[in-house]
């Protein structure tokens, strides 16, 4: 008995520190939240990046290495997209077991992207700056562009979009776009390991000469090229910021952008459509603005079914106003497809843009045969869009070329920028009502903000409930409405023309940048290992 006591007792001490390690990574995943709005912590993310280097460095294997990696992913996404939650469960009507369920497996899955980025730090056998300063920041961008696109992609809360817009490394972003802020922010993270352990090498043994000789050795880490690199990193951000890369084209023109407040509950019921129609009726016949925005599917009828009236009452106004109306309005054909679509109404010729980029479960079903039980558990209604051109083109309308996108459309940058160079403004119309009282609106705002900035364009965002906002071609917002008020939020907006680097190469640039870093670290992975023969 006393042997397998003592068999046993080294194994309990390394257990509580594993799961000590597991908590640490999680809870620093959470805290990374606070670097996006509505919270606006930009150097946030990049101390929490540090801090999990750490533990990386500090785990006994690669796979070890992943598991801290997903526990960091589980609490980054379970804090950052709990309002998924919501959506099934307030508002899906999802059984409320069922749709914590259902939110913990989403964020499991989502979390298996850091583990990956981790694992590929650990096990790649170079030195430790070749680790910190070319597989982190390849491997972590990669893990978030791959995020972005498979399975039609979710790429909410990249890290590159917490610098959006207030950082100095926002600057980068009209030339590698929001995945090359993401490059950044692990590279400075990075690059503040290898100042700070350098730091502590030599502070240490400098300090048992002398204190001043630990002052100096102090000053010699910020002289390491790892401290020049950072700040030139940052400084080069800071000047690009001012870098005027697109050019103003014609006159501003003023715009309306209308904020129902239809209460989700009552959107699609026979009783809210009277309060529908009436309230953005009201809302725009009130406006004198040369373009009037109405959010997605602010009409909760099929564009046939509008009364014509309706849209005759709108249009004459519009042309009152010299300009168009721009109508958020499902579309259904003869052929029985239907399209979230946006429509015009006007001086212009009528127009439609129809949404691509749809949404899975609340616009269409993936795989029907295996999981359309789990669209049968929700109160959704038009659960079967069709998608629209994958080439569309501006609306000419109110004297711009616009780019419409409609609400979850925005979080792709390379499918804005479809439209561009040709497109002088932007245009996002959105139904956020979905998310409730949660920070999901605030982080859809920032994610508009960064497609203005790597676009060179001003945003005009109509969305139902919030956050209903005009951002300008620098990613900041000029006008915002409350949110959860019915509103209109009112202003100039200059078209542009131009195209940023961004526009013209879109994400293949930072691409090409973590290929370049992958490859340069596998030459010094195979050097090392011929001169260990």
């Amino acid at each position: 008995m006393a042997v397998e006591t003592t068999a046993r007792a080294p194994a309990r001490p390394r257990r509580l520190a594993l799961e000590r390690s597991s908590i640490g990574a999680a809870l620093l995943g959470a805290a990374t939240v606070a670097g996006f709005a509505p919270f606006d912590l930009y150097p946030l993310p990049i101390v929490t990046i540090a801090l999990l280097v750490y533990l990386w460095n500090a785990a006994a294997s690669p796979r070890r290495a992943a598991a801290l990696g997903w526990w960091f992913g589980l609490g980054f996404f379970l804090a950052g997209v709990s309002w998924v939650y919501v959506s099934l469960h307030t508002f899906g009507a999802m059984a409320a077991p069922l749709a914590a369920i259902a939110t913990l497996l989403f964020c499991a899955f989502l979390a298996v992207f850091p583990a990956a980025a981790a694992y590929v730090y650990a096990r790649v056998p170079v030195a430790q700056w070749a680790k910190l300063t070319l597989i982190l920041p390849a491997a972590w961008t990669l893990s978030e562009w791959v995020r972005g696109w498979i399975f039609t992609g979710f790429p909410w809360i990249a890290l590159g979009y917490s610098q959006v817009p207030s950082s100095p490394l926002a600057g980068y972003a009209p030339i590698v776009g929001v995945y090359g802020l993401t490059l950044a922010v692990v590279l400075t993270a990075g690059l503040i390991v290898l100042v700070a352990e350098r730091a502590r090498a030599l502070v240490h043994a400098a300090a048992k000469t002398s204190a001043e000789g630990a002052t100096h050795a102090l000053g010699q880490a910020l002289g390491h090229p790892a401290a020049v690199a950072l700040l030139a990193l940052w400084l080069g951000g800071f000047g690009l910021a001012y870098v005027q890369w697109t050019q103003p084209a014609g006159e501003p023109i003023t715009v309306t952008a209308l904020q129902g407040n239809i209460p989700q509950d009552i959107k699609w019921t026979p009783e809210g459509l009277r309060t529908t129609l009436v309230t953005y009726q009201r809302l725009a016949l009130e406006s004198k603005a040369k373009l009037i925005v109405f959010p997605e599917t602010a009409l909760p009828l099929f564009l046939h079914q509008v009364p014509s009236d309706y849209l005759e009452t709108l249009a004459a106004h519009a042309r009152k106003n010299g300009g168009d109306v721009l109508i958020g309005v499902p579309e259904r054909l003869p052929t029985g497809e239907y399209f979230n679509s946006v429509i015009s109404v006007g001086a212009s010729k009528p127009q439609a843009y129809r949404k691509t980029h749809l949404v899975p479960f609340g616009e269409f079903i993936p795989l029907r045969p295996v999981l359309g039980w789990i669209v049968n558990t929700l109160a959704i209604p038009l659960q079967d869009f069709s998608r629209g051109a994958e080439d569309p083109k501006p609306l000419a309308i109110a004297g711009q070329r616009v780019a419409p996108n409609v609400c979850y459309e925005d979080a792709f940058g390379e499918e804005i920028i479809r439209q561009l160079p040709e497109a002088t403004l932007l245009v996002n119309v959105s139904n956020v009502a979905w998310f409730g009282r949660s920070i999901a609106p605030r982080q859809h705002l920032q994610i508009s903000q960064a497609r203005a900035l790597e676009t060179g364009r001003y945003m005009v965002r109509a969305t139902n409930t919030g956050m209903t906002a005009i951002v300008d071609q620098r990613g900041r917002v000029a006008k915002l409405a409350p949110e959860f008020a019915t509103a209109a939020v009112t202003g100039k907006v200059q078209g542009y023309t131009g195209a940023t680097p961004y526009v013209r190469w879109g994400n293949g640039f930072i691409l090409a940048i973590c290929a370049l870093l992958i490859a340069a670290a596998v030459l010094l992975a195979r050097g090392s290992r011929g001169q260990s023969r």
